[in-house]
């Protein structure tokens, strides 16, 4: 509920600041309030499910996976909802920030990735945690896989293409969560430092190239 609450608080407040019409704002709040009521009747199930059978069984599992189904549906709408309304606003000024950074550069991608690699490894030597290829600060798979997301937003200047591929990019990340192999700061700092040496690389090919 707490993230729920802090999406929900972040998106109204950018619908407020892009000045969106009356309209947008009220389904916008609406899509919102569903998935929240949503998220208030799977704890209600999963409270429900815990008190009458609390030992393991298999039809209190499919109740809590089917109620944990709702949220999702219900967040997917309002995803959809979003995007429909704010992208017409966002997209835009998103589009010539890339225009702005962008640089067709397929020697400056390749360079990048590899100093993001290069990078990564000596970083985990100082810190003394980890191995090359698995674990260890900071997360090799975030830094790579957010390298590429900046260099093909940086590449295709294209708003949607960018934002794919940076959700790509953090459902990478967060598999390295689940999966417990790296803490969050250990994922964050290797998005941070596969999007910004990639960033000032493309940019110095663009410079210079």
């Amino acid at each position: 509920m707490r993230n729920h609450f802090v999406a929900a608080c972040l998106i109204l407040l950018l619908a407020l600041f892009l000045r969106v019409t009356p309209l947008e704002f009220a389904l916008l709040a609406l899509s919102i309030l569903f998935v929240l009521c949503a998220e208030m009747l799977n704890t209600a199930v999963e409270a429900v499910v815990d008190l009458v059978s609390p030992e393991f069984h298999p039809l209190a599992k499919i109740a809590k996976d089917t109620a944990a189904g709702a949220v999702l549906i219900a967040a997917c709408g309002a995803v959809i909802m979003g995007y429909l309304i704010l992208a017409k606003y966002v997209l835009p000024h998103y589009g010539r920030v890339l225009t702005m950074l962008g640089t067709p550069s397929d020697l400056g991608t390749l360079v990048s990735v590899l100093i993001v690699i290069i990078v990564v490894i000596m970083l985990k030597s100082l810190s003394g945690t980890g191995t090359p290829l698995h674990g260890g600060l900071p997360s090799g798979h975030a830094a790579v896989a957010f390298s590429i997301a900046t260099a093909v937003s940086l590449n295709t200047r294209d708003p949607l293409i960018s934002l794919l591929s940076i959700s790509l990019a953090a459902m990478v990340s967060h598999s390295r969560l689940l999966m417990r192999i790296h803490s969050l700061r250990d994922v964050v700092i290797g998005a941070c430092v596969g999007s910004g040496i990639t960033t000032v690389v493309l940019l110095l090919f663009k410079k210079f190239g």
